[in-house]
């Protein structure tokens, strides 16, 4: 059974960096897209960034030029380097993953870690 698991979140104050971390074990299976979202209290869960396995990364606006993601393939792992943070990036952010699995047939099914908290305080 895959499982991914997270790590990197914590306290920081506004202008500081943190990295996260994603990685994915268990199962045999490829990476189709790996990615990080987050969830404000009140809000809805966003695309924070994506990134295939081919490497092809994708951002939303409000971290582009401040966050960059990354993937170690040969560990089937995903970063998400985060610079500049600001109080408005304070959420839980829940890695994904999008993987083609090997069952008795190979299939495409979405994981979820369990998240981790980001906050950016004073």
């Amino acid at each position: 059974q895959v499982q991914l698991v997270e790590s990197g979140g914590g306290l920081v104050q506004p202008g500081g960096s943190l990295r996260l971390s994603c990685a994915a074990s268990g199962g045999i299976f490829s990476i189709n897209v790996m990615g990080w979202y987050r969830q404000a209290p009140g809000k809805q869960r966003e695309l924070v960034a994506a990134i295939t396995g081919g490497g092809s990364a994708n951002y939303a606006e409000f971290v582009k030029g401040r966050f960059t993601i990354t993937r170690d393939i040969a560990k089937n792992t995903v970063y998400l380097q985060m610079n500049s943070l600001k109080a408005d990036d304070t959420a839980v952010y829940y890695c994904n993953a999008n993987l083609l699995v090997k069952g008795r047939t190979w299939y495409n099914t979405d994981y979820w870690g369990q998240g981790t908290q980001v906050t950016v305080s004073s």
